[in-house]
C-alpha cells in the first residue's frame, strides 16, 4: 500500500495500479489548484515580497507540476506493462516536492505581513492541502510527504505568541487531513484487494467454465427477466444449430418449440419448461424433444432463477445438454424389455399388460374380453433340417401376416419359441373368437417362401374368453393353454376353445405323468407279447413286444393313454430302452427263427445314444441282430432331419430288421420307401376293415402296396385281422404274414412260449 515492500504477487500489483490509476484520476485537481495558487500569489503579494523570490518561488512550483505531469503521461501512455513498487515512491517524492514548495511559501511569504494578506494566504494554503489530500488520498506515501512539510510550515506561518492557538488550529486541521488521507488509502486498498480476489475467481470461474463447455458435452445458458436468451455461448448455439446473433434476445421456450410455436402443438415437456420459467422457480434434468435441421433430437435442462444483491429478478441460469444418444438407448432398453427382438411384436410381459389392462376395462361383463394363444405346426422339424436362420425368417414372416390379421382386431404378440398371443380387448359377439382363430389358421398354413425353399407350417389356436374362462390374467392364459393342448392333440391346424373338463383332463394328466415316473422306478410296467404269424401256413413267426402299465390304484392304464404322456414327459425313451433289453432277454428263449419286434418312438431316434443302446440289448442278452425288428412310424419323417435316418442306415448295418408301421396313415407314405431299406412293411388295421367291407379304395391300397413291396423285396404284414374272412382276404390279397385277435391277443410271455408245439430250443443251444 505504501510502496515501501517488495510485491509479493499480482494481486499487489493489481492493487498498485488501482492506486496510482485513482490518484491520476484527480491529478488535474491538483495541478489545476498549483497553478491557481501561483496566479492568486502574484496577484496578492506582487508588491510586498521581493520579485527575485516570487520568481524563484514560481519556477520551483512549476518545475514540480510539471514533474508530476510528466509521470502522470508516462503512466496514462502504458509506458510499463505492469506498475512497480518505486512508482508509488515517485508518486510520494513529488508530493514531497509539493509540499515543500507550498512550506517555503509559507515560510517565506507570511513574514512582516498584515493580517490581510496572512489570511489570504492561509485561505490559499487551507485549498491546496484539501485538493492535494483529495488527489494523494489513494497513495498515502504521497499524501504523508506532502502534508508533513505543509504542517510544518503552517508553524512557521503563524509563529508569533498571540497566534499560538492559530498554530494549532492550522496543525489539527492538516494532521486531520492526513489522517483522513490514511483512513481512505487503507479502505481503498482493502475494497481493492476484495475486488481483485473476487475477478481472479472470476476470471478462474470463467476459465473452467470455458474449458468445461469446450471440453464438456454440456453448455451453459442464460435468460433474462423477460425469459430471452441472453449471452449466448458457442456451444449452444452450435446445438440449435443457429447462428448466436439470432438466438441473442429471442425467447427461449419459442426457439425450443421450432416449427409448433405457431400451431401451439408442443410437447408436454416444453409445457413444463415454460411453468417453470414463470413461476421463476429451480428445475433439474427437464428432457425436451425439439427438432433441429429436421431431425428430432433431446435435450435436459437444468436452471436456478438469478437476482440481484437487491432481490431483483434476473433471468435464469443453467446448464443444458445433449441427451439424444443417451435417450435412444434408454427407448432401446424399453424397447427390448417390451418387445421381441426378433418379430417386432410385443413380447410376454407385454401381451400380459395388455391382457391384464383389458380384463380391468370389461370387468364382468359378458362377453368379456379373449385371449389367444397359438402354435405352429411342424415347425420344430423345419428349425432342426434347415437351421436356426431360416427358422427365425420364417418367424418373421409368421409375425408379419399375424400383424395384418389382427390390425384393428386384437393385440398380439410373441410368447416365446414358436407361440403367439392375441388379445381381443372387447368382445362384440361370441363368433368373432372363432373367426379370428380360424382367419390366423388360414392366413399362416400358406406357403412361405423363404431364400430357396417353400416351406409349409400350420398353426393350432387355443381361446379363452372372459369372465367364463376365467377372472384373472394368469387363470385366462392357463385356459386357452389347455385348450391349445387338445388342439395340437387332434392334430393341428384347428381351433378349440377352452371347456371345464379340460382342466380336469390336464390335472388328470399330471397325475399320470408323475404316477408313471414312479412306475418306471418302482417296476410296475411289465410286457406283453403279440404273435405275428405267416398268413398262408399259421406259423408262428415272431411277436411284436408291447408295453402294458397295471397301476396298484387306478389298474389296468390302456397304452394309448399313457404312452402319449410319456412322449410329452420324456419319458419314452427310458421306457423304450426298458423294453427293448426285456424283449431282447425273452426272445432268447424262444426259438431261433422267431424274431421279436419293438416299437421305436421319433425321440429315441434323435438320442445320441440309441444305437449304442441296441447294441448293448444284443450283447447282453446274446441276440442275434437278425432276430431283432424295430418299428418306426411315418412321424420319424415327419421331422425333415437327417439325423433319423443315419441312425436307421447304422442299425441297417447291425442286421437289424426295420418295419415301417401304420402304413398308408400318414403323409407321402411312398416317399419314404425310397428313404431308407425297409425289410417290412405293415398295412393298418383300418384298411384291412376296409377292405373287408369291400371298399374298392382300401382293396386297391392293400393291392398297390403289396406289389410295391414285391417289387422293392420286402415283406407286408396286415394288422388288425380278427375275423376268418379278414383273413382269407389278405391271403387272396397277396400279404405274407398277419397280425391281430385271431391269432393272439397279446399275451404273457409263459403264453407265448405255449404257442410252440415242442419245447423250444434256445438261440444259443
Amino acid at each position: 500500500m505504501m510502496g515501501l515492500a517488495r510485491l509479493v504477487d499480482e494481486a499487489d500489483m493489481r492493487v498498485l495500479a488501482a492506486q496510482l490509476q485513482s490518484a491520476d484520476n484527480v491529478a488535474l485537481l491538483r495541478l489545476s489548484m498549483n497553478v491557481f495558487g501561483l496566479l492568486f500569489l502574484w496577484r496578492v503579494f506582487a508588491g510586498h515580497v521581493s520579485l527575485a523570490m516570487l520568481i524563484g518561488w514560481s519556477l520551483a512550483l512549476i518545475c514540480t507540476v510539471g514533474a508530476s505531469a510528466f509521470l502522470i503521461y508516462r503512466r496514462k501512455k502504458g509506458m510499463r506493462a505492469m506498475p512497480q513498487a518505486r512508482d508509488l515512491r515517485r508518486q510520494g517524492l513529488t508530493g514531497l516536492l509539493h509540499g515543500l514548495v507550498w512550506a517555503s511559501c509559507m515560510l517565506l511569504f507570511s513574514q512582516g505581513e498584515g493580517a490581510e494578506q496572512l489570511v489570504a494566504l492561509w485561505t490559499l494554503i487551507s485549498c491546496i492541502m484539501v485538493c492535494g489530500a483529495i488527489s494523494y488520498a489513494a497513495t498515502p506515501l504521497a499524501a504523508i510527504a506532502f502534508l508533513l512539510p505543509c504542517v510544518a510550515g503552517l508553524s512557521a506561518m503563524f509563529d508569533g505568541g498571540s497566534q499560538l492557538p492559530l498554530r494549532a488550529l492550522a496543525t489539527s486541521y492538516a494532521l486531520s487531513l492526513l489522517v483522513g488521507c490514511l483512513i481512505y488509502a487503507r479502505t481503498f486498498a482493502r475494497q481493492h484487494s476484495t475486488t481483485v480476489q473476487l475477478a481472479e475467481k472470476s476470471e478462474v470461474v470463467s476459465l473452467l467454465l470455458r474449458e468445461y463447455e469446450q471440453g464438456a458435452s454440456d453448455w451453459l445458458w442464460q435468460t433474462d427477466a423477460l425469459r430471452r436468451v441472453s449471452g449466448v455461448s458457442p456451444r449452444f448455439a452450435e446445438t440449435l444449430n443457429m447462428a448466436p446473433q439470432d438466438l441473442e434476445g429471442a425467447p427461449l421456450v419459442q426457439i425450443l418449440a421450432g416449427a409448433g410455436w405457431e400451431s401451439g402443438r408442443f410437447a408436454t415437456g416444453l409445457h413444463a419448461l415454460a411453468d417453470h420459467l414463470k413461476r421463476r422457480e429451480s428445475f433439474s434434468n427437464l428432457v425436451l424433444p425439439v427438432e433441429i435441421r429436421g431431425k428430432a433430437r433431446w435435450l435436459e435442462l437444468s436452471a436456478s432463477p438469478r437476482y440481484d444483491e437487491h432481490g431483483a429478478f434476473q433471468g435464469f441460469r443453467g446448464v443444458g445438454s445433449d441427451v439424444t444418444v443417451q435417450r435412444e438407448s434408454a427407448d432401446k432398453i424399453a424397447q427390448l424389455a417390451r418387445f421381441d427382438p426378433l418379430t417386432g411384436l410385443p413380447n410376454r410381459s407385454h401381451l400380459r399388460e395388455a391382457l391384464d389392462q383389458a380384463m380391468a376395462d370389461v370387468g364382468s361383463r359378458r362377453p368379456g374380453c379373449a385371449f389367444l394363444m397359438l402354435d405352429l405346426d411342424r415347425f420344430k422339424a423345419i428349425n432342426d433340417s434347415l437351421g436356426h436362420q431360416v427358422g427365425d425368417q420364417l418367424l418373421s414372416q409368421v409375425a408379419q401376416r399375424l400383424r395384418q390379421i389382427c390390425s384393428g382386431m386384437g393385440f398380439c404378440g410373441r410368447i416365446g419359441g414358436d407361440e403367439f398371443g392375441v388379445v381381443i380387448a372387447q368382445l362384440t359377439d361370441e363368433r368373432a373368437v372363432a373367426r379370428l382363430s380360424t382367419a390366423i389358421i388360414e392366413a399362416l398354413s400358406m406357403p412361405y417362401q423363404i431364400d430357396q425353399h417353400v416351406l409349409h407350417v400350420g398353426a393350432s389356436v387355443g381361446s379363452a374368453v372372459s369372465p367364463a374362462d376365467g377372472y384373472q390374467s394368469e387363470a385366462l392364459i392357463r385356459s386357452a393353454d389347455l385348450a391349445l393342448y387338445r388342439a395340437k392333440d387332434e392334430g393341428g391346424g384347428v381351433h378349440c376353445a377352452y371347456e371345464p373338463h379340460l382342466h380336469a383332463m390336464a390335472e388328470e394328466r399330471q397325475k399320470l405323468e408323475q404316477a408313471l415316473r414312479e412306475a418306471l422306478e418302482k417296476e410296475q410296467l411289465h410286457i406283453v407279447y403279440q404273435p405275428v404269424v405267416d398268413a398262408l401256413s399259421g406259423i408262428v413267426t415272431g411277436f411284436e413286444a408291447l408295453a402294458r402299465w397295471n397301476h396298484p390304484e387306478l389298474g389296468q392304464i390302456s397304452p394309448a393313454k399313457f404312452v402319449p404322456v410319456a412322449e410329452e414327459a420324456r419319458l419314452i425313451g427310458p421306457i423304450g430302452e426298458w423294453v427293448l433289453r426285456n424283449a431282447c432277454q425273452e426272445a432268447m428263449r424262444w426259438p431261433a427263427d422267431v424274431r421279436v419286434a419293438v416299437n421305436v418312438s421319433a425321440e429315441q431316434l434323435h438320442q445320441s445314444n440309441f444305437v449304442a443302446a441296441v447294441v448293448a440289448a444284443l450283447a447282453q442278452s446274446g441276440l442275434d441282430a437278425r432276430r431283432l425288428e424295430l418299428e418306426v412310424t411315418e412321424s420319424v419323417f415327419l421331422q425333415e432331419d437327417n439325423g433319423a435316418l443315419r441312425v436307421l442306415d447304422q442299425l441297417l448295418a447291425l442286421g437289424v430288421q426295420l418295419s415301417l408301421d401304420d402304413f398308408g396313415t400318414g403323409y407321402s407314405s411312398l416317399g419314404y420307401l425310397s428313404r431308407t431299406r425297409f425289410n417290412t412293411i405293415k398295412i393298418d388295421r383300418s384298411f384291412v376293415v376296409g377292405a373287408s367291407h369291400n371298399t374298392p379304395e382300401s382293396l386297391a391300397i392293400i393291392r398297390a402296396v403289396v406289389t410295391l413291396a414285391e417289387s422293392l423285396g420286402m415283406s407286408t404284414t396286415a394288422e388288425g385281422v380278427e375275423t376268418a374272412s379278414e383273413l382269407d382276404m389278405i391271403r387272396r390279397l397277396g400279404c405274407k404274414k398277419v397280425q391281430g385277435y385271431y391269432f393272439g391277443r397279446p399275451m404273457l410271455p409263459q403264453d407265448a412260449l405255449r404257442l410252440f408245439p415242442q419245447p423250444p430250443l434256445c438261440a444259443n443251444a
